[in-house]
Order: structure tokens, then C-alpha cells, then sequence
């Protein structure tokens, strides 16, 4: 944990803070897994859109 040290570290308050604030559990982090299917799909269908634009104006440009 990180200990936070301000004007007043010395004093007998901070330290009881710090000690409480080092004393509860926080939610474990490392367990959650998240899902990134629909930012995966989302970009495809933007790379869809983005080469679908470039071939129309490549073909736009040969028919000229």
C-alpha cells in the first residue's frame, strides 16, 4: 500500500487514517474478466465500412 505523508504525518490523527484506510479490504481486481466482444465487432464493422469506402472511390476514380 501506498502511505500518504502530508504537512501533518507526525501527528497521531494521520497515522490512525492511514492505518484505517490501509486496514480495509478492497474488492479484488485481478478476478473480474471483461468481455470486449462488442468492441471487437464494432471495429470490424468500422473496417468493413472504411474499406468498402476506399474500393467505391478506387472505382469511382477508374471510371473517370
Amino acid at each position: 500500500m501506498i502511505k500518504v505523508i502530508g504537512i501533518h504525518s507526525h501527528s497521531k490523527g494521520s497515522e490512525d487514517m492511514v492505518n484505517k484506510n490501509q486496514n480495509t479490504k478492497q474488492p479484488d481486481k485481478h478476478n473480474t474478466e471483461v468481455s470486449f466482444k462488442g468492441t471487437f465487432i464494432a471495429v470490424m464493422l468500422l473496417g468493413v465500412f472504411i474499406l468498402i469506402t476506399w474500393f467505391g472511390s478506387y472505382v469511382l476514380f477508374l471510371s473517370r
